[in-house]
């Protein structure tokens, strides 16, 4: 189970202006047949249109950015996003939601004695856990962490087990 995020911001978006385009045809065909002055004059976009030639530079820097944007969307849609629900070993389909994984570890990081904050960053092969102390000699906090977090690990019981970095900021030695 290894469910991805929905593509709404690019689908948003291209919605949005698709609709702000067929809004301003609209709005613009209905004062035409109305009779009033429209917004965007007909006559003047058909004859700046008839004037451009395809060897014109406005016409090859305007075909550029639509298929820039095409690909951009192309790209969006095929590319799998990072995971929402991460897949949990065992012969049940089950799965935990990444921030709920990430608030499991980030409070097995910093219930260890000596960890002021834990912040925890998910990758795909990989944990990183940045943990700030008042320690001025930190000395093996950075195992006693990691060897905390690998046990909440083994206890979640993820699909696939990653590597776990830490790394710790200390204040400076005074010596």
């Amino acid at each position: 189970m290894k469910r991805r995020p929905r593509r709404s911001v690019p689908a948003l978006l291209s919605a949005l202006v698709l609709l702000a385009a067929c809004v301003l045809v609209a709005v613009s065909a209905i004062q035409r047949i109305l009779g009033e002055r429209a917004w965007i004059d007909y006559d003047t976009v058909a004859a700046t249109l008839h004037n451009l030639h395809w060897t014109d530079l406005a016409t090859a820097v305007a075909g550029s950015l639509l298929a820039l944007a095409g690909v951009v969307l192309l790209l969006a849609a095929i590319v799998p996003g990072t995971a929402t629900v991460l897949p949990l070993a065992g012969r049940f389909d089950s799965g935990v939601a990444r921030g709920g994984y990430r608030t499991a570890l980030r409070t097995a990081a910093a219930g260890v004695d000596g960890v002021s904050t834990a912040r925890v960053r998910l990758g795909r092969r990989r944990i990183k856990v940045r943990i700030d102390t008042t320690r001025t000699r930190p000395d093996g906090l950075a195992e006693t962490v990691r060897t905390a977090v690998a046990d909440r690990l083994d206890r979640i019981g993820p699909a696939t087990s990653p590597a776990v970095k830490v790394r710790v900021r200390a204040p400076r030695r005074t010596t």
